[in-house]
């Protein structure tokens, strides 16, 4: 289930020179990285990583979404946090895939009803349903 091209509000540019091990930037500006392997995968880890972005988007996407079932919900989410953790690997067929672990904050409400806004904001968030059966995505609230 995509969206069609009539209900994009923004597109996001961005380009990579000589892949894991190079720069990426935006068409803007506002983004311009060195990216290097981690030294866990064998690299230098002396720019950032693929997976340290998409986990910097992610758990900002996911906290956007909180915020937006939280009112919907009349929930007091001040003071939350997402944390959103991406991890790499060998896959059985022998490329590599992620797994992510969404780890929310929400001191303000009791427990059950923090397990029941994660939930929701996962059914909202863009980076959850881009993922969907496609990653494993765990949900936590601490």
């Amino acid at each position: 289930m995509g969206i069609q091209s009539i209900d994009v509000a923004y597109t996001a540019v961005a380009t990579a020179e000589n892949g894991r091990d190079g720069r990426v930037s935006t068409d803007d500006g506002k983004l311009d990285v060195v990216v290097n392997p981690p030294k866990e995968m064998g690299g230098s880890g002396a720019g950032t990583n693929p997976e340290q972005l998409f986990a910097a988007g992610y758990s900002a996407c996911f906290q956007g979404a909180l915020g937006v079932v939280a009112r919907q919900e009349k929930a007091d989410i001040s003071g939350s946090t997402v944390t959103a953790s991406v991890s790499i690997g060998k896959t059985e067929a022998g490329g590599f895939g992620l797994e992510v672990a969404i780890s929310a904050s929400i001191p303000n409400v009791d427990p059950a009803t923090a397990q029941a806004l994660v939930e929701k904001a996962h059914q909202v968030c863009p980076y959850s349903n881009a993922t969907r059966g496609n990653i494993k995505v765990e949900l936590s609230v601490s």
